[in-house]
């Protein structure tokens, strides 16, 4: 049994002595009960942006591959799964597409400048192929309402055809070079009017995109295996978008699950309603990241913090897959083409080399002892001051993964069924994961 905790402060892991059976305390109980069984868990994994891409090419092969390691690696994150988008997004140099009009030829040319070499580069790190989710900002200027990528507009229906034919080429463009797309979006963030790239739909819309158009396309192109997944946007109107869209005839038979983001705050409850209401879907989390319009002057550590409390929560309610957002970016946060500047969990340092923040170990409570397969086992704690989730993974082996609001120490039974277990404790603000 093993216990590794992180203060974020001095951005490690330590590795304290095994934990020991101990005198039984029922007042101070992490009470686990194995045979409540939730979700299956997918993995965890980030964005494999422009932004990132460019940016990985400014290191140099050494640093490249440190920062590889640092994710992909045995010894790193071990992400397994990540996010790309179709056509240009905010983390891009710049607006760009894959048919400027009607009548051009389908290219991929800025997938194969950036993004692609990076993936690849992961996966021969990682060993094996890392399972895609595709997203789209927004389709071609010429296919939208109003005549340009950024600032919202709508997909015009006559081109509704054109643009599932032009998602489902992008889905084989990277399976042909060696990637695993496992799922699709319908689009990013689909209620948000941003000055980047973006697009509108309504619940009913996406779905009759999904239904109609996408889904037929797919399986016309041989992607029969690939899911398709809506909303993608924040949880606080999650139930609302998803019960909207499933009602729409075919949905059920269409819709693999919801992602969904995190930038209006908790709402986790809205991901057990969800899971209650449409318990044979599943639930990504698809994009989250301290944005620096809104968090840029907080300290490392409470952004670590906000990073376990999002995670520890979403994994508790339901969340199948934890997808972050630039797997790296510059100095700045960028480059991003408007301007939305954010924190990545590693960045350049602008001396050729890179930064790892507090962050990065807080997802790695996470990703390195949850493996794909295991299983969410039904919990309770004692404290409000503590947060906790319990995963057993394939191998038997169960994963504690508990995060301290307290200002003291805490003492902790970890118990199965009732049954005495071991005891330890909990310092003030850490983040702890117990592994036996």
């Amino acid at each position: 049994m093993k216990k590794i905790t992180s203060n974020f402060e001095n951005k490690t892991y330590w590795v304290q002595s095994e934990l020991k059976n101990s005198e039984y305390d029922e007042m101070h109980q992490l009470s686990i009960y194995p045979n409540c069984v939730g979700q299956k868990i997918k993995g965890f994994g980030g964005a494999f942006t422009e932004a990132a891409g460019y940016c990985f090419k400014q290191l140099d092969e050494d640093k490249q591959n440190e920062f590889l390691q640092a994710y992909f690696g045995e010894n790193g994150l071990k992400y397994n799964i990540g996010r790309t988008h179709i056509n240009s997004c905010d983390f891009s140099l710049g607006n760009y597409t894959c048919a400027e009009s009607e009548n051009d030829e389908f290219s991929m040319q800025r997938d194969h400048e950036y993004i692609l070499p990076l993936i690849k580069k992961a996966q021969n790190v990682k060993g094996e192929k890392i399972a895609l989710l595709l997203s789209p900002w927004s389709p071609s200027a010429f296919m939208k309402t109003n005549g340009q990528m950024n600032k919202g507009g709508k997909l015009k229906p006559e081109y509704r055809k054109l643009w599932a034919e032009q998602i489902a080429k992008y889905i084989k463009g990277y399976n042909e070079n060696g990637c695993n797309v496992c799922m699709v979006s319908v689009q990013n963030e689909p209620a948000a009017v941003q000055t980047w790239d973006s697009c509108v739909y309504s619940a009913r819309e996406e779905a009759e995109f999904a239904i109609q158009f996408l889904r037929p396309e797919l399986d016309k192109q041989g992607l029969e295996n690939v899911g398709i997944l809506i909303w993608d946007h924040n949880k606080e109107r999650l139930l609302r978008r998803a019960t909207e869209s499933m009602s729409v005839s075919g949905a059920e038979n269409t819709i693999s699950g919801f992602a969904f983001h995190w930038y209006s705050g908790d709402h986790f409850e809205a991901l057990d309603l969800t899971g209650q209401l449409f318990f044979d879907k599943e639930l990504w989390f698809t994009e989250g990241c301290v944005e620096y319009s809104r968090f840029g002057d907080s300290k490392g550590a409470d952004k670590a913090r906000m990073y376990a409390h999002d995670i520890l929560g979403n994994l508790a309610h339901g969340t199948c897959a934890n997808i972050d957002w630039n797997l790296l970016l510059n100095e700045k946060g960028g480059p991003n083409h408007v301007g939305n500047f954010c924190e990545a969990p590693i960045m350049l340092d602008g001396k050729g080399g890179f930064i790892i923040n507090p962050s990065y170990y807080a997802i790695g409570h996470f990703s390195r002892y949850i493996k794909a397969g295991a299983v969410k086992l039904g919990s309770s704690i004692y404290d409000s001051r503590l947060e906790s989730v319990v995963f057993q993974n394939p191998d038997g082996s169960k994963v504690a993964v508990i995060l301290s609001r307290a200002d003291k120490t805490l003492p902790l039974w970890v118990t199965l069924d009732g049954e005495t277990g071991f005891k330890t404790e909990i310092e003030a603000g850490t983040l702890t994961t117990l592994i036996w």
